[in-house]
């Protein structure tokens, strides 16, 4: 059976190729629950929204060990350079590490990114060493800037935040990943384990996801699903599936019939 490479991230190599989020849980119980489940060894953190720097309260990382789990700080909420930088920094100065997720967002209603506020940001941030990974749009050329400045990946989204709808544009994200040079992992929109699947059997890298996980009526079960079809369709994509024809092909041998 074909073998996968590595999934090399800033210079970290990861068994699982599924982040998840930590926004929208109960509690962070269950958050720690559905991180387990899913597999995965990276999990994102709005620093902005979620407690990860003040040990007098309830802090996440009391239930999520860094030790175990790579720590990706991200800037949600953020709608300025400015803000997005501060708030990376301010992340790094509390010892989560200088691996971190950018959003600068440009729309309040749709949440879609910034491009140009995005593309300014990350420069500042790599120029300080940090190891950016960026939200921005499925845009081939926006993908292709960010990863010339040295962005450690990108991350295009499928779909607008929090909206279930899928892959909207897979042909843009084929284009992406004919030109990438560095890994690309769908960020944004995924709405069930389908989503995921069809997002690497395109070919990407990796997959982000936090609403499809935590908003399910089972958010444990759904994490389950999540890392089952990241799996799968990673390896559909490296068996390559058969050509997409009009008419039927025949399953069987047309030679040695019986007459």
């Amino acid at each position: 059976m074909v073998k996968d490479e590595p999934f090399v991230l800033a210079g970290r190599t990861f068994k699982s190729r599924l982040i998840i989020g930590t926004g929208k849980y109960r509690d962070f119980a269950e958050t720690k629950a559905a991180l387990e489940e899913s597999g995965a060894e990276i999990v994102t953190v709005a620093v902005r929204r979620v407690n990860i720097t003040d040990p007098n309260r309830e802090n996440l990382l009391d239930y999520i060990d860094p030790r175990k789990y790579q720590i990706l700080p991200n800037t949600a909420g953020c709608y300025t350079v400015e803000e997005a930088v501060r708030t990376c920094r301010l992340a790094r100065e509390a010892g989560v590490g200088d691996m971190v997720k950018l959003e600068v967002i440009g729309d309040q209603a749709t949440l879609f990114p910034d491009v140009p506020a995005t593309i300014e940001a990350a420069r500042i941030l790599v120029k300080e060493g940090f190891k950016v990974l960026p939200y921005i749009t499925d845009d081939p050329v926006a993908c292709l800037k960010l990863a010339e400045i040295g962005c450690a990946a990108v991350m295009p989204l499928a779909a607008p935040i929090g909206s279930g709808m899928g892959i909207r544009n897979p042909y843009n994200l084929r284009i992406i990943l004919e030109q990438a040079r560095v890994p690309v992992i769908v960020d944004a929109g995924v709405g069930t384990a389908s989503d995921a699947s069809e997002a690497m059997e395109l070919g990407c890298d990796g997959l982000l996801v936090n609403s499809a996980i935590a908003g399910a009526k089972d958010p444990i079960a759904m994490a389950r699903a999540m890392r089952l079809a990241v799996e799968a369709g990673r390896l559909a994509y490296l068996a390559g599936r058969i050509e997409t024809k009009l008419y039927a092909t025949a399953s069987s041998p047309l030679t040695g019939l019986i007459r």
